[in-house]
Parts: structure tokens; C-alpha cells; sequence
């Protein structure tokens, strides 16, 4: 097979003329000549034909027989057959009125081969171009086919990207069109010139454009690469630049964009004509609606007189007025601004007028585009009904609803369109389904637990009816948990919320002996809850709950159970497990009655960017059961839009607990057990491991074999023991990126933390004790021995034979971390809508701590959607 190029010329076609006959005898100068006759055409033959039959050849031309044939009737031919672009050669030749046709038929496209296209894909190229397989071959298909392959490679900012098409020939007149692809370097902007502004530097002006200078600061910017739509768009932002600084007469004279010689990048160069500066002049209200006074509404405007024009504040002056026109059921209000521009003075006066219109109702509420979710899911978080008057603000109400379902696309809005008659409007809920099944999946690295996988599977519209189901999971080498939940939203079809959770909860906590961990306590809870909600107002609901708990804590009796107290009765000694270890194991179960009230303003419970959320919760433990306490909890959080995409967020906790009676706790024992009390670390608070802060009963081991205590805090004994108050602060500032990284989904973000849980019963701790067994006569007998100086003192001799030797290791604890003093962390994470799900990573740095802490600085998790 040879490689052809598909510039190849086709051989010009000739022509055979038949032969003229001989020149007839002069004649007399007084006659005409005549005019000369060709021959008639006898027959029409088609040769070279391969797939077309002749007489489908024959269709084409004008030529039949019976007529005279001459080199216009053939030429004619000639033009008809190559229109036709089946032929890449085409004879027509004259024998006495035989006419004979030779073609040379266009070959049929076996394949199409792309070559070199590596940010292009096949999939997006092929379905572009004309050439197919099973097509016919033409060289204008191929030639259109390269102008489309480098048009879709300048819309990706490759102005340098070529294509040479080839042709490999095959048997039976097929070929192999092969594009041959150099993609070249994106092209980017190398440079950005302003000509004309004298008010503004060109620093400043750049800043306001979306395309960028290549540098070093804009490395992962996606602004940098050429996009002629892009630069008619900062045309605009620097319009909306120059009107919102008073420059009504601003203009754009000139915007060009040149290719350097090595077509790798591009010189944008703008000519502006800034023009004067303005003020506003008098401003006015105008309206022809009776529920509105002029004269106050031009009192509440934001703009005053003698202030330098804005444009985008005109604009929004005008929304709000529109708003204020639905909110008293006008819904298709008309403010039109009228301007008094006074070149004399350099004022702008504006009149807003509000024409008349009519007052609107609703005349139908229509859902389209949900396929799985059903319409009254939609419906119900419709805050008008059908024949209700129109009002914006409660239209705005149901799009945010709407929105915090989170079945739906973002930017969901609520349309509106004119209905049957002029006061007639009906509201559209255009919806575009998303997937609302998530499958998260985190793994984490503790310095206690290691390793730690966590998952869950939730689908938040089960079956189309806002139905929520879930299931999660969590493994690690002393920790292990279950837990199914179910939510109906709207029990009955009325607003009352019914909720189901079963769980079982298995914690071990754990020491070291050297290098080695062993489980100190078990902690399992097996439980269930039940809770229904009710709304109170549009923004508040109450919650009721009842919790129904069985918990078992253990401690392994082999290891840290003696007859030390009473002989012959094994009992759990404080002196192996710890006296807050003995204190909380036993069998109990708590019987918990709760209620909540929740104000919830956010614009979207998915992801808010602005609004509100304030919870007050509170718990009774003992109706039943054996343990009875009170505890309370307050949750706030408040989201604010700070312009340009930032979204700042201030979120707040705190709880206390108090319990009533002493819940059989031993003498001296806090009577909040172990298991009731708060906790605070990760994921809560980053930069601190998990129930990383507050107080901690720290015990640390004696080597044996260098004669001193370890001093790594991995290898201490590390027991949180919570506390009966705590609080919990975040501020954290969602900061917006270019074009591309936000189309990728990465949303980066600055946070601090702050916090801490306190106040429990101060345990008793021992400062030095070292187990010992000492045989007296061939008797054993097992005791403890303390020692200022950290070495083991052992008892006095006794009669006969004395051989006292340690058992087990020596240790030395400390009880810290009861304090209120806040913990404070800051930090950088990044929020990533990964093509395999969602992805959140986060580093902290702890600038404030106390001793006995738990720090970490590195977590991430990634989930999945369906």
C-alpha cells in the first residue's frame, strides 16, 4: 500500500474531440459560410464503472441520444459527472455519433485514523468531521474535515496545532484517510496592553479581567490560555468597570488580539476612552402603582445626590424595586430608569418610573424534568398555591427550598411566565435531576487507632419521595461501629417527620507494654432512636426524641482484675486499670427523652452560602433505665456572601451535662459516667486527633531494661475522659478560583478552630507504683511499692527465704487537660468534586494548646455519588 497525500491533483480530464471534416471549396464572397454540424449521437457508453451502474451514470448528464453532439454538449458532461464528487477522473470521447464515457470512480473510506491527538479524543473529533467510513472519498470533505480538526483545536487555545491528511490505498478501490495530528502548545497570553486610561492603572484594569498575563503567580490559572469569547467578555467587565466608578461615557475603541510569529502566543491590546466623570444628580421615583409612595421610596434608595455614578447600583436599585413590587403581588412591574445626564455640571439625574400593572395570582404551579423524583416532593416546598396572590419573596422562599433539597442541579431558580390573562402568572419548576445516592468513603492516621476506614451509604430521595436511607460503617483496629437510619420527610403526606436509627457502637481503648498495644476497656452500646419533627413557623421546627441505650464496658480480668482488696474475690483494681476504668465498668442502660427547636434560614442546607441556622437541644435521661442525667446543647452557624465568590462562615456549639443523683458512681467518682460526657477532636476540631483535647489520664511506662520511664508518647497509655462542658468555634473563609479550577469543582478554604471541654471530678492518680510479688518461705504474696526517685524500692525482707521480684511493668501517670482555656488551630483545607466522588483535604496547625493534647495535622476523605 502506498501513503498518498489527499492534495494529490486528479489528472485534468481530456477531452477527444471527434475529427471536423474537411474544409468545404470557398465559397463566392457573397455567400455566408455554414454554420458547422456536428455528428448525432448514436449511443452513450459508460467504461472504468466499478459500484455505479452505467445507466445511473448516464442520470446524470443532460447528454441523450438523438442529439447533435459538440464540445459544449461534452464539456456540459464533463461538469455534470464531477459535481456529482464520485469520480476522481472522467473521459468523454466522440466516434461518428459514438459517444464513450471513461470514470475513474472515487474511492469508499474504509476507517478513519486519527494520529498525534492526545487532549483531543477521538470521541470528540469523529463526530465533527464529514468523512465517515463507507463514505465516498472527496479531496473538499477532507479539506473542510482539516479546517474543523484545527477550529476544534483553537477552541482549546491551540493556535498552533496542524493537520496533514494521508490516504492509504487499499484493494477494491478503499483507502484509509489518516489525520496526522500536531496538536502544539496552548496558546496562551503573553501580554496585555492598555492604551488611553489615565484614571486607572493598567494593573488595576487587568485585575478586573477575566483572561490573565502568563507569569510564574499565574502558574494554575486557567485564565492565561487565548478565548476570543473570553476577551469579548472582559470588554464588558471593563465597561462595568469604568460605569461604576462615574465614567458614563466610557467606551472601548479598539480590542485586538495578535498571534506572535511562532503562533505560541497572543498580544491582546486595548484602546479605551475613559471620558467624564459623573455624579448623581437628583433622584426621583415615579409610580403609577397606588400601594407605592415616590416620595418614600426615593428616601430609601442607596444612592444620593452628589455621590459619583454606579451603574451596577442603578441596576440593582432596579431589582430591588421589582422585588418590592412582587412582594405586594405585582409580579410584572415595570421599572425603567430615565437619565438626565448634565454635561454642564457633570450630573446624572435619574427618574425610576414604575408603570402601572396589574395585581397577579397564580394561576398553575407546573414541575418539569424530574423523571425519578415525584411532583408532590416538589410541590410541598412550594410556599404558594394555585389561586394564591403572587409574591416574590415567598417565590424566592420556595427556591430555596427547593434548592436545600439537593436533588436537584445548583442554581435551581423558579420561573415565572405570563398565564391565560394579564393579572394570570404561572411558576415553572424546571428541575434537572442530580444524583442524590452518596457512598462516602474516608481513611485517616491516628498515632492510637493507625489506620482508620470509615464508610457509608446514603440515598436522600429513596424512591422519588424524599425519603432518606442510610447506612454507615467504621473499622479500625480498636474501634468498630454500625449504623442504619430512615427519614420520612412528610409522614402521611403531612408535614410531620418521622425518623429511625439503629446502631451498635464497639470502642476499645488500649496501653502499651514496650512496643506493644494492648486493649485496656471494651465499650459496646447497642441502641435505637426514634424522632418526629413539626414545623412551628416557616424557619423554626420543633424535634422530639427518645433514645433508647444498652451499654456494657469491660475491663479484660486476667490483666487487670486482683483479689488485692478482698482475698480470694477478683475485683477490678485500680492500681493495674485505673480508678476512672473501675469507676465505669458495669452494665447500664439509659432511657433518654429529648427535644429540639431549630431555626433554619440557609439558602441551601446542601452547600449555604448565605442565611442562618440556630439550634437549642435538650435531654432528660431517666425515664427508666439506670442512669439519669440533664444536658443541653446549643448549635449556630451563619454564612455570609463578602462578594466575588468569597463566602465567609461563623459556626458555633456548646453543651453541658449534669447528672441527677450519684448513678451508683463509686465514692469519689464523677456521677457522669464515662460514656455521658463530651468529647472533642477530630473531625470536629482539626489539628487534634480524635477525643484529642481535654482531660486525659496520661500513664507512662517504666523501661526495664535502660532503668528509665519512655518517654514517647506513642507508647504511653492515652485514655480520654471527656468532660461535663465544652464549646466549639469555627470561622472559616471559602475562597473562589478561575474558570478552570472551578469547573474541576476545587473549592479551597482558610479556617481556624477553637475550643475546648472541661470539668470533671478530679480522678485519683498514682505518681509512681511498680507491682511487685515477693515469696517468704515459699509463700507468694503480690503488693505495690512507690518511689520518689523513680526507681523501684522493694518491700523489707521477711523470715527464711526472701526472693522479692517486679511483676509486670512500673508506670507513672499524670491527669491534665481539665482546663476551659480555648485550643486553637488554624488552617488550609480544599473541597474537590473528584470525577470518583468527592474529596476534602485538610492541614491545621495548632497555635495554642495544653498539655497532654493529641495533635494531628493531616486529614482527608473521598466519597463517591450514584
Amino acid at each position: 500500500m502506498a501513503l498518498l497525500g489527499t492534495t494529490i491533483l486528479a489528472g485534468v480530464p481530456s477531452l477527444a474531440l471527434a475529427q471536423t471534416a474537411p474544409a468545404a471549396p470557398a465559397a463566392p464572397a457573397a455567400e455566408p459560410a455554414p454554420a458547422p454540424v456536428g455528428d448525432t449521437i448514436q449511443s452513450i457508453t459508460v467504461t472504468g464503472a466499478q459500484r455505479l451502474e452505467p445507466d445511473t451514470i448516464r442520470s446524470y448528464i443532460k447528454m441523450r441520444i438523438g442529439q447533435t453532439y459538440t464540445q459544449v454538449v461534452g464539456d456540459m458532461a464533463l461538469k455534470d459527472l464531477f459535481a456529482t464528487e464520485l469520480f476522481s477522473d472522467v473521459q468523454v470521447s466522440n466516434n461518428q455519433g459514438a459517444v464513450t464515457i471513461t470514470v475513474k470512480e472515487n474511492p469508499v473510506i474504509n476507517r478513519i485514523i486519527l494520529e498525534g491527538n492526545k487532549r483531543l479524543k477521538e470521541e470528540k473529533i469523529l463526530p465533527e468531521i464529514k468523512l465517515a467510513p463507507r463514505q465516498i472519498f472527496t479531496r473538499s470533505k477532507v479539506r473542510a474535515d482539516v479546517a474543523r480538526i484545527i477550529e476544534l483545536y483553537k477552541r482549546q487555545g491551540r493556535f498552533a496545532a496542524e493537520v496533514e491528511p494521508k490516504m492509504v490505498l487499499l484493494d477494491q478501490n478503499r483507502v484509509d484517510i489518516v489525520f496526522e495530528v500536531q496538536e502544539g502548545p496552548k496558546s496562551k497570553v503573553r501580554k496585555i496592553n492598555i492604551i488611553g486610561n489615565e484614571h486607572f492603572g493598567d494593573g488595576e484594569l487587568r485585575g478586573e479581567m477575566v483572561t490573565k498575563q502568563t507569569g510564574l503567580t499565574k502558574v494554575f490559572s486557567s485564565g492565561t490560555s487565548y478565548d476570543p469569547d473570553r476577551m469579548a467578555f472582559d470588554q464588558q467587565k471593563l465597561r462595568q468597570f469604568y460605569l461604576t466608578k462615574g465614567y458614563a461615557d466610557f467606551r472601548i475603541v479598539s480590542a485586538v488580539a495578535e498571534l506572535t510569529p511562532d503562533k505560541k502566543d497572543f498580544i491582546l491590546t486595548y484602546v479605551v476612552e475613559e471620558g467624564l466623570r459623573y455624579k448623581f444628580g437628583d433622584v426621583k421615583v415615579e409610580s403609577q402603582l397606588r400601594d407605592f409612595d415616590g416620595d418614600r421610596l426615593a428616601a430609601q434608595l442607596p444612592m444620593k445626590k452628589d455621590d459619583w455614578y454606579n451603574a451596577k447600583l442603578v441596576e440593582d436599585t432596579i431589582d430591588r424595586l421589582n422585588e418590592t413590587a412582587g412582594t405586594f403581588g405585582y409580579a410584572f412591574a415595570d421599572v425603567r430608569p430615565n437619565y438626565d445626564r448634565n454635561k454642564d455640571d457633570l450630573s446624572m439625574g435619574i427618574t425610576f418610573q414604575i408603570a402601572e400593572a396589574p395585581r397577579v395570582y397564580v394561576e398553575r404551579i407546573d414541575v418539569n424534568g424530574n423523571t425519578l423524583t415525584q411532583d408532590k416532593v416538589v410541590r410541598r416546598e412550594f410556599r404558594l398555591a394555585e389561586g394564591d396572590a403572587f409574591n416574590s419573596l415567598q417565590v424566592k422562599r420556595s427556591t430555596n427550598r427547593i434548592n436545600s433539597l439537593g436533588y436537584f442541579q445548583e442554581k435551581f431558580e423558579v420561573e415565572q411566565r405570563q398565564g391565560s390573562a394579564a393579572d394570570r402568572i404561572i411558576l415553572e419548576a424546571n428541575v434537572e435531576e442530580k444524583p442524590t445516592g452518596e457512598l462516602q468513603l474516608s481513611a485517616g492516621y491516628s498515632s492510637l487507632e493507625k489506620l482508620i476506614f470509615q464508610g457509608s451509604i446514603q440515598q436522600r430521595n429513596f424512591r422519588g419521595r424524599g425519603q432518606t436511607v442510610g447506612l454507615s460503617l467504621s473499622y479500625s483496629q480498636y474501634s468498630k461501629s454500625a449504623e442504619v437510619s430512615f427519614t420520612e420527610p412528610y409522614l402521611f403526606d403531612r408535614n410531620v417527620s418521622l425518623g429511625v436509627n439503629l446502631y451498635r457502637r464497639d470502642y476499645n481503648s488500649f496501653n502499651y507494654l514496650n512496643s506493644s498495644r494492648n486493649t485496656t476497656y471494651k465499650q459496646s452500646t447497642t441502641g435505637m432512636q426514634v424522632r418526629a419533627g413539626i414545623p412551628l413557623t416557616e424557619f423554626m421546627s420543633a424535634v422530639g426524641s427518645y433514645t433508647l441505650n444498652y451499654d456494657d464496658v469491660s475491663l479484660d480480668k486476667t490483666q487487670f482484675f486482683s483479689d488485692r482488696v478482698t482475698p480470694g474475690v477478683l475485683e477490678c483494681d485500680p492500681l493495674q486499670a485505673g480508678r476512672y476504668l473501675c469507676e465505669a465498668i458495669g452494665k447500664r442502660t439509659s432511657s433518654i427523652l429529648g427535644l429540639s427547636l431549630i431555626y433554619d434560614s440557609l439558602d441551601n442546607r446542601v452547600r449555604p452560602t448565605r442565611g442562618r441556622a440556630v439550634s437549642v437541644s435538650a435531654e432528660f435521661a431517666g425515664l427508666g433505665g439506670s442512669v439519669k442525667y440533664g444536658r443541653v446543647r446549643l448549635n449556630a452557624a451563619q454564612y455570609y456572601p463578602v462578594g466575588k465568590g468569597f463566602i465567609f462562615s461563623l459556626r458555633g456549639e456548646a453543651g453541658a451535662i449534669k447528672a441527677i443523683g450519684n448513678n451508683n458512681a463509686l465514692p469519689g467518682a464523677d456521677p457522669v459516667r464515662l460514656t455521658d460526657r463530651f468529647y472533642l477532636g477530630e473531625p470536629d476540631m482539626r489539628g487534634f486527633d480524635i477525643r484529642g483535647v481535654g482531660p486525659r489520664i496520661l500513664r507512662k511506662p517504666f523501661d526495664t531494661v535502660t532503668g528509665k520511664f519512655i518517654e514517647d508518647r506513642n507508647q504511653w497509655i492515652d485514655d480520654a475522659l471527656g468532660g461535663r462542658y465544652y464549646y466549639l468555634a469555627h470561622m472559616e473563609l471559602e475562597i473562589p478560583l478561575g474558570s478552570g479550577a472551578k469547573e474541576m469543582g476545587l473549592r479551597p478554604s482558610v479556617f481556624l478552630d477553637a475550643g475546648s471541654v472541661w470539668s470533671i471530678k478530679t480522678p485519683q492518680i498514682l505518681s509512681l507504683t511498680f507491682p511487685y510479688t515477693v515469696t517468704c518461705n515459699g509463700a507468694s504474696k503480690a503488693g505495690f511499692a512507690t518511689s520518689a526517685d523513680g526507681i523501684p524500692t522493694l518491700p523489707a525482707t521477711c523470715t527464711g527465704t526472701n526472693d522479692a521480684v517486679l511483676k509486670g511493668i512500673p508506670f507513672q501517670e499524670f491527669y491534665s487537660g481539665n482546663s476551659p482555656q480555648p485550643r486553637i488551630s488554624v488552617g488550609v483545607g480544599v473541597n474537590w468534586n473528584s470525577p470518583f466522588g468527592p474529596f476534602r483535604i485538610d492541614f491545621a496547625k495548632v497555635l495554642l494548646k495544653r498539655p497532654g493534647d493529641d495533635t494531628k495535622s493531616f486529614t482527608f476523605n473521598v466519597g463517591t455519588q450514584f
